[in-house]
């Protein structure tokens, strides 16, 4: 049975590349970088290494970006922060509906503790428009957070624009850009970010290491209190190992950025195209004019997604419901929900993403047992196409 991975924006595989700088970090150069003896400084040298090619892939300064344990952390810490450090000013906090659950979740709690948080609503095809967000500023907002990528339906939101309306009224701007990171270019100057979040495990990396970028001159209050690691500001000793892999991941990806996009997009439309024109009933959530290259959200009515999973799987295929952060849930998808498709579509959708190592013989294999699979549901369906939802 042959496998195949389809689920690139849960995570990635470490590719060997990543894998080999990171080994000797575990025995050889396993010293402590805050250590002023050799192996210490040897270590260090790894440290400052990592962190210039993560910062060189987003084009900010290397003073710029703070290893954090994971996008989460860096999404709490930005938000959390902020909302510490402003709350004088005012305890308005604006985000989108869409959002990733790291950034939900933590709005949610600052509204049980005297914030108020507005959720922008997104158009049907996943944008936040600027028009949407200049109508929710008020004269407390001192906190916008709207992701660079949307991690279901892979829509790329219009940050530039979004961060340009925030500035123009002195509020700080915050994106979470781990689904954008390697697979869509990115300057922060360029966007006008104030803070992005960062994952390794989405660019080929490790897992349990992610970075937050911070502009210079911004401060506010630590996440994680201790030693004066980070530069100070976020202590605990580096996960070394991880870092330098994030580091060569990073490096990597800037450099294969253009190849990768195309072979990505090269096969994500190749798979589109043949679903929606063997399979009848498929629909693609999202705009294909803003789409993260990898990302296939579909669509399959009269079914359910958790079915085609599970049959997918057991022909070797790896695939998602939704957000693999949210996947196990039985609530319906809130990023579908709020881009307006009806919840017996939304159980019936599948997100499709693709990456370095997927083939077109691959693609080829997924629709041909992805045909099979829709027709023997549909045939065990109660509901067919005649009698509809």
């Amino acid at each position: 049975m042959r496998n195949v991975y389809m689920d690139y924006s849960a995570t990635t595989p470490v590719k060997e590349e990543v894998l080999k700088e990171m080994i000797p970090y575990f025995t050889e150069n396993f010293g402590n970088p805050s250590s002023l003896y050799t192996p210490g400084l040897t270590a260090k040298e790894g440290l400052d290494l990592a962190r210039e090619r993560v910062s060189g892939l987003i084009g900010a300064e290397s003073s710029e970006v703070y290893f954090t344990g994971c996008g989460s952390e860096a999404d709490n810490w930005a938000i959390m922060g902020i909302a510490d450090k402003f709350k004088d000013k005012g305890n308005h906090i604006i985000t989108s509906s869409i959002e990733h659950p790291a950034i939900l979740r933590t709005c949610e709690y600052l509204e049980k503790h005297g914030f108020q948080v507005t959720y922008l609503m997104p158009e049907k095809d996943g944008r936040i428009l600027p028009e949407t967000l200049e109508k929710a500023i008020t004269d407390k907002t001192i906190l916008v957070s709207v992701m660079l990528v949307n991690n279901e339906v892979g829509t790329i939101e219009p940050i530039k624009e979004l961060a340009k309306v925030a500035k123009a009224r002195g509020i700080l701007f915050h994106t979470d850009a781990v689904q954008a990171l390697g697979n869509v270019p990115i300057e922060v100057k360029e966007l006008g970010v104030d803070l992005m979040s960062m994952s390794a495990h989405k660019i080929y990396g490790p897992k349990g290491v992610g970075a937050l970028y911070i502009r210079k001159g911004l401060r506010f209050p630590n996440h994680i209190f201790g030693g004066g690691q980070e530069m100070g500001r976020r202590a605990g000793t580096e996960n070394m190992a991880g870092i330098v892999g994030f580091g060569k991941a990073a490096e990597l990806a800037k450099a294969g950025l253009s190849e990768h996009i195309a072979h990505s997009e090269k096969l994500r439309n190749r798979l589109i195209e043949k679903v929606t024109a063997e399979i009848p009933d498929t629909y693609v959530n999202g705009t294909m004019e803003y789409r993260h290259p990898g990302n296939a959200n579909i669509t399959f009515k009269y079914i359910e997604g958790e079915s085609i999973l599970l049959l997918l799987d057991a022909c070797g295929i790896s695939v998602s419901t939704g957000s693999a952060c949210s996947s196990k849930s039985l609530k319906p998808s809130h990023v579908l929900t709020a881009l307006g498709v009806p919840v017996e579509m939304i159980h019936g959708t599948v997100r499709f993403t693709v990456g370095d190592f997927t083939t077109e013989e691959d693609i080829d294999y997924v629709v041909d047992n992805l045909k099979k699979i829709v027709a023997r549901l549909r045939e065990l369906s109660p509901v067919s196409a005649e009698k509809g939802w």
